[in-house]
């Protein structure tokens, strides 16, 4: 009895040490995953490419676009106007809402001076994820292959990934935003944020465990609990 006891106690401790270990490892990978996010929205791509999606963002109840809606609106419209790509596809909200992401960055660009025919409303989407999948559809629908991914730098990384598992080739093309002038906390929850969504992608691709996830994600961000333990991290730091 006392070799057996000696050897659970052993075995637990081993154990302990492993559990302990596989933390470690999980933090230092998530880590490095925040600092990629990072790095990566520093990052210009821009080339030649078939078309130039603009991710969904807010709008403001006025019905304008919001202040991260705007930037990549007026990115876009830069690169079109470049000869970069000869269409835009822009993402958000529900299809036909006259007050979607989608609807008010395709007015907002004919504003600038792009015509009409060479913007593809892709509404009907919620998220990243959904925002990805209907670009996706219309480039399949007009044989297009690759595609300028324009959207606020922190959130590049996921959704150039996000194209390139859609079997599309997608390169970024950052907005002007200056990362350095996020605050710490802030430019390091929506790092956080970002890493957590690009694994939550890859364990859940498809799905409605994907799906619930994403909600409670994105609930959890309504409640203002984020803000509030980054404000706390600010006042202790």
């Amino acid at each position: 009895m006392r070799g057996v006891r000696h050897f659970l106690s052993k075995l637990g401790k081993w154990l302990v040490r492993a559990v302990l270990l596989v933390i470690i490892l999980a933090g230092v990978g998530f880590a490095i995953l925040c600092l990629a996010v990072d790095r990566f929205g520093r990052v210009d791509q821009t080339r030649p490419a078939d078309a130039i999606v603009i991710l969904g963002a807010q709008v403001l109840p006025s019905g304008e676009p919001g202040p991260n809606l705007l930037p990549r609106t007026e990115k876009a419209v830069r690169l079109y106007q470049e000869g970069w790509a000869p269409a835009i596809i822009t993402t958000g909200g529900v299809a036909g809402d006259p007050f979607s992401a989608a609807e008010v960055a395709g007015r907002t660009a004919v504003a600038m001076g792009v015509p009409e025919e060479a913007i593809l409303v892709a509404g009907g989407s919620n998220n990243t994820r959904e925002d990805v999948r209907r670009a996706v559809s219309v480039m399949r629908e007009h044989g297009w292959r690759s595609v300028l991914v324009v959207s606020h730098p922190l959130h590049l990384l996921r959704g150039v990934l996000l194209f390139r598992r859609a079997g599309v080739q997608a390169f970024s093309s950052p907005t002007s935003t200056d990362v350095r002038s996020i605050p710490l906390h802030w430019r390091a929850y929506y790092a956080a944020r970002e890493a957590g969504l690009i694994i939550l992608d890859v364990i859940y691709p498809e799905g409605e465990i994907g799906v619930w996830a994403y909600r409670l994600w994105y609930w959890l961000e309504s409640t203002g609990l984020p803000g509030l333990i980054a404000r706390l991290w600010r006042s202790i730091g």
